[in-house]
């Protein structure tokens, strides 16, 4: 009961944890505001401003260095560097995360359903919807592709997009059409027990998500975040029971690099 009340609560905006936390940083706040204005009495050089309490910062760790964005941009951005293609193109990653890491050191191509009104050196942005029918001039158009926890959202009509029940099944043959033979394809989604949790996301099964690229590609490597947020970098895809087990991650992150055949 206190677990639905939980997840309702935070379906709704509101997280209880978060509340209880504001709370236990209050104090220490209020105490602090008082010396600031003991120490600043007589002194304008700063002038107050609006308050705005940060409560929950003393809390928490100096960064993030885990989890599926982390690690999967980082970890692609790595070897997009390495192979250093022709015309690298992104599908729906994270602006903040892989796109910006790419375009710190070589100009990038991002395709979108959603509009992006920044124009940022380096990042050339070209609205599309990779559920239907592909743009004129896409096909073969790069040797190295990424689509970074993107293709579980397609068809769920999260970013506005139409409802597709085989939206995945879509965006994944526009990526193959997108990409040239012998193209490299960074593709990441969630993993775990295959299920939709509607309209937030789809999560791929190891074993149909690996089914997918047979045939197609050739894959290179396979990476996964797990359930804690730690990466295992290119395990080995020979332990049959482990992929059916979606290598023990109920909401994982498989990462898949593969070769276009």
């Amino acid at each position: 009961m206190i677990r639905g009340f939980y997840k309702a609560s935070c379906l709704l905006g509101v997280n209880p944890l978060t509340t209880l936390r504001f709370l236990r940083g209050w104090p220490a706040f209020r105490r602090d505001w008082r010396e600031y204005r003991r120490q600043t009495r007589g002194d304008s050089t700063f002038p107050p401003g609006r308050m705005y309490p940060c409560l929950l910062d003393r809390f928490t760790q100096s960064g993030v260095a885990s989890g599926a964005y982390f690690h999967q941009d980082l970890l692609v951005a790595r070897r997009v560097r390495a192979r250093n293609p022709v015309r690298h193109v992104d599908v729906g990653s994270r602006v903040d995360g892989l796109v910006a890491h790419i375009a710190s050191f070589r100009e990038i191509e991002v395709l979108d359903i959603r509009a992006l009104a920044s124009k940022t050196p380096g990042i050339v942005f070209k609205q599309a919807d990779l559920t239907g029918e592909l743009p004129g001039g896409l096909v073969d158009y790069c040797d190295s592709l990424s689509c970074l926890h993107a293709l579980e959202h397609f068809g769920l009509g999260r970013y506005g997009d139409p409802v597709r029940h085989d939206g995945h099944l879509a965006g994944f043959a526009n990526l193959h059409r997108i990409l040239q033979p012998g193209g490299v394809l960074y593709l990441s989604v969630p993993i775990g027990p295959q299920r939709v949790e509607f309209n937030a996301q789809r999560v791929f099964a190891v074993p149909y998500l690996l089914g997918m690229f047979k045939d197609l590609y050739e894959i290179g490597h396979f990476s996964f975040v797990d359930d804690a947020g730690n990466l295992h970098e290119n395990v080995s895809l020979a332990d049959a029971e482990a992929i059916h087990a979606n290598f023990g991650c109920r909401l994982g992150c498989g990462i898949v690099e593969a070769v276009k055949r």
